[in-house]
């Protein structure tokens, strides 16, 4: 793997860039130099976000996200490590198979459009994705505790909700199932990858990271996967966060 001390940090979505605050700082006291990036629609307050939708989100999809990170990217003095939760695992992979990266770590990743999920996550996603509305869509409390927050204690969920929920874009969602750019290359060669899943993920199960990892098929490009016991689909943001930011750390500096 290519050496690189630069970081980028991508956010999922029903959160913002404000998810990454303690990793940005971790990986800083790392003597990495870190960006973390708000999604196009994204920028601001959770709590300010959540009384005035930004007026951008419902016109961003999919590939704006990604090509949001690539204009970054070609900024940079060096091509970077990229680091992406749920949808924006999707982004990792959109980003390694574009050669901007050298090095790709997606935690509990969306699939690709050419990757079926199962019944549950369609269930659990489809109020966000719903392909017959074009409006913001903003969780409820019960939806996060259901989707994000279903291994935290209940006293701890109004705080974490409080901090991370934002409205979202549903095209971005819907650009995933019917846009071919959400398709990956499988058989591509590629910089390494690292899927991590959270064992009690709600809306990504370890199975579906698992099925992500293993439809790579270049025998001479590195595909890594990780799972960690007890997390959500927060792990990222859960007690504990600590562990999975250590093992990613580690990975990088051993390649």
């Amino acid at each position: 793997m290519e050496k690189s001390k630069t970081i980028v940090l991508i956010h999922g979505m029903f959160v913002n860039n404000k998810s990454w605050s303690e990793w940005k700082n971790y990986f800083e006291s790392k003597g990495y130099k870190v960006h973390a990036p708000a999604n196009p629609g994204h920028k601001g307050n959770p709590a300010e976000l959540r009384k005035n939708i930004h007026p951008q989100l419902t016109q961003t999809g999919f590939e704006d996200v990604v090509m949001n990170i690539v204009k970054l990217i070609d900024t940079l003095p060096e091509k970077p490590i990229v680091i992406g939760h749920s949808m924006a695992g999707l982004v990792v992979q959109k980003l390694i198979e574009m050669d901007k990266a050298v090095a790709g770590i997606s935690i509990d990743g969306a699939p690709p459009k050419n990757v079926m999920a199962p019944l549950s996550t369609v269930k659990i996603v489809w109020p966000a994705v719903n392909i017959f509305k074009k409006s913001a869509y903003m969780g409820s409390l019960d939806w996060y505790r259901r989707a994000f927050f279903n291994t935290l204690p209940e006293n701890e969920i109004q705080k974490a909700f409080d901090e991370i929920a934002v409205p979202e874009s549903r095209k971005i969602g819907q650009d995933t199932l019917l846009k071919s750019f959400s398709n990956v290359d499988f058989k591509k060669p590629h910089q390494p990858l690292l899927f991590i899943a959270g064992e009690k993920d709600a809306i990504f199960p370890p199975d579906l990271t698992q099925k992500i990892a293993n439809k790579y098929s270049d025998k001479n490009s590195i595909v890594d996967y990780k799972m960690f016991e007890g997390k959500s689909h927060f792990l990222c943001g859960e007690k504990g966060w600590e562990e999975i930011s250590e093992y990613i750390l580690n990975w990088i500096e051993k390649r």
